[in-house]
């Protein structure tokens, strides 16, 4: 289980009630903030990655080129590893922010049709359709072009992912009730209701 698939569950929460009581534009702004971190990351590792190696560090500390665990070019293999990594970062960007504007539209799509009823619809609905796309963005980029991996590995992979999602989307659906049940107490109903209006532009 990575990391990532860990806290995908809560990020879409917390993406879910932004959108509730903000409305797209602050969920875009902070999907725009947090692409441009992820982007210094990559600008951060493609810079190590071009940086020559010293000569010490070619070896393994203690171990002679001949021994059988040895590692013939540090450089070389951290190029190979961290690399791999640029690719990872690209499909996850890449995967993330179409993941969120899809997200977003889908949402108040279905806001505008039902109203204030059915929150777990334009929540659970707008993750379950978006991260369909994004499950797929990622593999594809950073295994099946960045890594020459199979096609069918890659769809494999993906499909076992979205299982994981969409059961967590569905599991996790009290929690997006009650966080609107601790913002409303604390806001107070005629503020609640005035912000998530102002969201959907009504």
């Amino acid at each position: 289980m990575t990391a990532g698939a860990i806290l995908w569950p809560i990020v879409f929460i917390i993406t879910d009630i932004i959108n509730e009581y903000y409305g797209p534009k602050a969920v875009r702004f902070l999907s725009y903030m947090a692409i441009g971190i992820v982007f210094y990351s990559f600008f951060m590792v493609f810079g190590a990655i071009k940086l020559p190696a010293n000569e010490w560090w070619q070896y393994q500390s203690g171990i002679t080129p001949n021994s059988s665990d040895s590692i013939v070019d540090m450089g070389l293999s951290f190029n190979k590893v961290m690399g791999q990594g640029l690719w990872i970062i690209i499909g996850s960007m890449v995967a993330f922010l179409v993941g969120q504007i899809l997200d977003v539209a889908v949402f108040h799509k279905i806001k505008a049709a039902t109203g204030e009823k059915m929150i777990w619809l334009r929540a659970t609905g707008s993750t379950l359709i978006s991260q369909l796309v994004d499950s797929y963005i990622v593999l594809l980029i950073a295994f099946w072009i960045g890594a020459d991996w199979d096609l069918s590995r890659v769809l494999a992979i993906g499909t076992v992912n979205y299982i994981y999602k969409f059961a967590m989307a569905i599991l996790l659906t009290p929690l997006i009730y009650l966080g609107h049940y601790l913002i409303d107490t604390f806001l107070g109903h005629e503020v609640s209701i005035a912000m998530k209006r102002d969201a959907q532009g009504f």
